[in-house]
């Protein structure tokens, strides 16, 4: 089927293209009987206006771009949604992408914001991208980094202080009386899973009798987190540790089916276990998880306005670091 345009508009309706133009975009300038005849026009061809067109031709978009390490983990779904939310107050609207920690896909969605000529991007890398998001500010489109902090760039950046949060996690186990404990995540290449397990080393070195083990996963997944508790489960008592502490609380449900339903392990009688982010699903396990929370919607609600103080008035003089300070949360997986 031909795509109907606005000509096809103009002539069923019987005025000239300039006054279909009108009607849509400035209707208060045409006359009502000639909106109601476009307006009949509209419905019986079935048009739809070409937005992505009229912004190119606009030079600016009403949309923009948040690219996420993993749409799958609620943690970012929070964080789209307090994005959108606030968005949505200014009847914007925001376009997603996930780069599934895969530079490349990164890249091109940078290059596809690039080209829809979004208002602005928001970001949590997976990549060093300073370069990139310099490009894209000097054609006009502005660039927030969140869930990282941006400290030593231009940018600015709203973030969790991913040390103290490692540190809160490990300490937890450790005032519990936990000392053989284990982190398991990755790869550590992401840059909030280095920083919290540099966290919790930082509470183990602080203890007397303490140590901590890395039993490394390919991916944020709860699959990953299941190989590895099977793993760690199958070890004999000796070898096993009494604490774990999780990049994320997606691994921790893994570990936690690794451990209990796979490998006979009582949480947290055996081992105690800890996650990171506070999902929704975290309270609602077998064993309920305690956690260390982050204000996922607070950052993409902040990170949002941030966007759009420097799309309407241009880059701070000084870039802003929100860094916010993460809560334990305790439950029955390390409640003893």
């Amino acid at each position: 089927m031909a795509t109907v345009s606005v000509r096809d508009v103009a002539a069923l309706a019987g005025v000239s293209v300039g006054t279909v133009s009108n009607v849509l975009n400035r209707p208060e300038k045409v006359s009502p009987s000639s909106v109601q005849r476009v307006h009949d026009a509209i419905d019986k061809l079935g048009f739809v206006r070409n937005d992505a067109a009229r912004q190119l031709r606009a030079g600016r978009s009403h949309s923009f771009g948040l690219i996420v390490l993993d749409a799958g983990n609620p943690f970012f779904t929070d964080l789209a949604r307090g994005a959108e939310d606030r968005a949505a107050a200014d009847g914007l609207s925001i376009l997603l992408g996930n780069s599934g920690n895969d530079l490349r896909r990164e890249a091109a969605y940078l290059d596809l914001f690039e080209t829809q000529r979004v208002s602005g991007v928001l970001i949590s890398p997976f990549g060093e991208q300073v370069a990139r998001l310099e490009r894209l500010r000097d054609r006009g489109i502005p660039a927030v980094l969140v869930d990282r902090a941006a400290r030593g760039t231009s940018f600015s950046s709203v973030s969790v202080d991913d040390v103290s949060g490692g540190r809160i996690a490990a300490q937890h186990l450790l005032d519990i009386g936990r000392r053989r404990l284990a982190f398991v995540g990755g790869p550590r290449s992401i840059r909030q899973v280095s920083d919290r397990l540099f966290g919790a080393h930082s509470a183990v070195e602080a203890t007397a009798g303490g140590s901590i083990e890395v039993v490394a996963t390919s991916d944020l997944t709860v699959l990953e987190g299941r190989r590895a508790g099977a793993e760690l489960a199958a070890r004999t008592p000796g070898d096993r540790p009494d604490g774990i502490f999780c990049a994320n609380d997606l691994v921790a449900v893994g570990v936690l089916q690794g451990l209990g339903i796979l490998g006979g392990i009582r949480v947290p009688d055996e081992i105690a276990l800890i996650g990171y982010d506070d999902i929704a699903f975290a309270q609602a396990t077998v064993v309920p998880l305690s956690s260390v929370r982050q204000p996922s919607g607070l950052i993409g609600r902040t990170g949002l306005e941030l966007l759009l103080a420097e799309s309407s008035d241009g880059p701070p003089d000084e870039p802003q670091h929100i860094v916010y300070q993460p809560e334990l949360v305790v439950r029955a997986s390390t409640a003893v």
